[in-house]
């Protein structure tokens, strides 16, 4: 009996040691002079466990709305903060709760039949990732709407979810001045920007391979 117990607590004892090495490597990371091998790891988004919400501003009344993610695959080299991969919006799947409003939207605003994604691309993270405690950092890249390429810069707030992590971000779109058309009629304004929240639950997986290429959006398997 004392064996059989005492077999179990190392294997838990193992299994703990495991995943709070990874958790410590991840913390002192991008940059941090403590860390002697920075471990890269990759981000896999669940469209089931990532919202999206829009809201715009008008004269009557403030509109709200959600997206839905297509997937979402990033690699991030925390040794140099470099990001690769990109998260990918279903632009079709545009809906605020009104349906001649809806219409509208993807018909004349963001002609959705013809530019069905909405595409951002993280090219480089900088500040200290901290997955175990926390912590804000800030993501450059480049954000693809109407078949068009736009810098867009995002403070990423990172907080612990027991064994995973959370994401969120807020950011506003000018839509306008990016080409899309004005919504506003004579009697009924819209502002000419949209604000996108976006929240998402995650668990990294660890890379330890410099070489293994980064998934695309066509190749991303989600986590089930």
């Amino acid at each position: 009996m004392m064996l059989r117990v005492a077999g179990e607590l190392s294997r838990n004892f193992r299994g703990y040691r495991s995943g709070a090495l990874f958790w410590a490597a991840i913390v002192l990371t991008v940059p941090s002079a403590r860390a002697q091998q920075p471990v890269p790891f990759t981000v896999v988004l669940n469209p089931g466990q990532t919202s999206i919400h829009w809201t715009l501003n008008t004269t009557l009344h403030t509109v709200h709305g959600t997206f839905k993610l297509n997937n979402g695959s990033f690699h991030v080299d925390t040794a140099t903060g470099d990001v690769t991969g990109a998260i990918v919006i279903d632009a079709t799947s545009g809906e605020s709760g009104d349906s001649a409003r809806d219409r509208r939207m993807h018909g004349a605003v963001l002609e959705s039949e013809r530019y069905p994604e909405i595409t951002y691309r993280p090219a480089h993270v900088s500040g200290r990732i901290d997955l175990a405690s926390g912590s804000d950092v800030t993501v450059d890249g480049t954000f693809r709407l109407h078949g068009a390429d736009h810098a867009l810069q995002l403070i990423v707030h990172l907080r612990p979810d027991g064994t995973a992590a959370k994401l969120s971000t807020r950011f506003s779109i000018p839509f306008v001045a990016w080409g899309l058309k004005d919504p506003s009629t004579f009697v009924f304004r819209t502002d000419k920007q949209v604000t996108v929240d976006v929240d998402a639950t995650f668990t990294p997986a660890p890379d330890r391979s410099a070489a293994r290429p980064v998934l695309h959006p066509g190749e991303v398997h989600t986590a089930q």
